[in-house]
């Protein structure tokens, strides 16, 4: 094990990027003591907390079309876009999860809570069904409906926080590890007028998760510029992608760009694999 946390950003289909990092860290013999992720940051991370190389990337880049994991069928079965009970369920029988690995690390699910707008942070502790908490974590706002964890209904960790590295932060971590799945120089635009109304229509009845969404932009800036500044300041490491991912869609169906994003975290955390261990004070 190595002592400190990793921290993984969502994006949907972008994070094949971070299965690509990812394999190379296990491969590398650098499984973190701690790993917090938001939505399919949390979907990556529950099978690197297993430690199970290949698994993310076997699932997303075998199933992308089953309509049973992507799809108008979930939305209409599972409220929701992405097929859960599919990924939870049917495909544990041919791809199946290490649970007992999985209970000897810390692992954090992040999700937003659609009442108060507040980040919530799920592990064993606080969390009897981790799995409920990826899938709220992962279900994205406009297309999903909430999901209850412990009494509480969340959806995407994504709504209130991008990368909870301040939360590792404030957990007294020493050592941080951040995966995003933008460029360094990707900033979020403003949300044109139409986007608000449409984030005020649907969420009429949640204004603190509508804030939360109106303001979504000015807070993924901020995020960013904070979280470049404590790189530089060697307090964090992240892995950046080395290009652009403004070509793929959240959720890309282009099976040719998603296995090019998958060897391209590889390739990123390769080149950077001695700078990484420098920074954990291996070398």
């Amino acid at each position: 094990m190595t002592e400190g946390c990793i921290v993984l950003e969502g994006g949907a289909f972008r994070a094949i990027y971070t299965s690509g990092i990812l394999d190379v860290l296990m491969k590398n013999d650098i499984n973190f003591t701690c790993v917090c992720g938001v939505s399919a940051g949390a979907m990556n991370g529950v099978n690197y907390a297993a430690g199970q190389i290949g698994r993310s990337a076997r699932i997303n880049l075998r199933y992308r079309h089953d309509r049973n994991y992507v799809g108008v069928k979930p939305l209409f079965t599972q409220h929701g876009i992405i097929g859960f009970d599919f990924v939870f369920g049917e495909l544990d029988g041919v791809e199946p999860f290490d649970h007992k690995t999985c209970e000897k690390r810390r692992f954090v699910v992040v999700t937003s809570d659609v009442d108060t707008g507040r980040t919530r942070y799920w592990e064993k502790s606080n969390c009897s069904d981790i799995f409920q908490a990826i899938r709220a974590s992962a279900s994205m706002p406009y297309v999903s409906s909430p999901v209850e964890v412990e009494g509480t209904y969340n959806l995407d960790g994504g709504c209130s926080v991008n990368i909870p590295f301040r939360w590792a932060i404030d957990q007294g971590f020493k050592k941080i590890v951040v995966v995003k799945t933008r460029s360094a120089d990707y900033r979020e635009p403003t949300p044109s007028d139409a986007a608000l109304r449409i984030i005020h229509r649907i969420y009429r009845d949640k204004p603190a998760l509508a804030y939360n969404l109106e303001h979504s932009s000015e807070r993924y800036n901020l995020e960013m510029d904070e979280l470049f500044y404590l790189t530089e300041k060697r307090r964090l490491f992240t892995f950046t992608p080395s290009r652009s991912l403004d070509d793929i869609g959240r959720l890309e169906s282009d099976m040719e760009k998603l296995g090019n994003l998958y060897y391209l975290g590889v390739k990123d955390c390769e080149d950077h694999l001695d700078e990484l261990k420098r920074y954990l004070e291996y070398l």
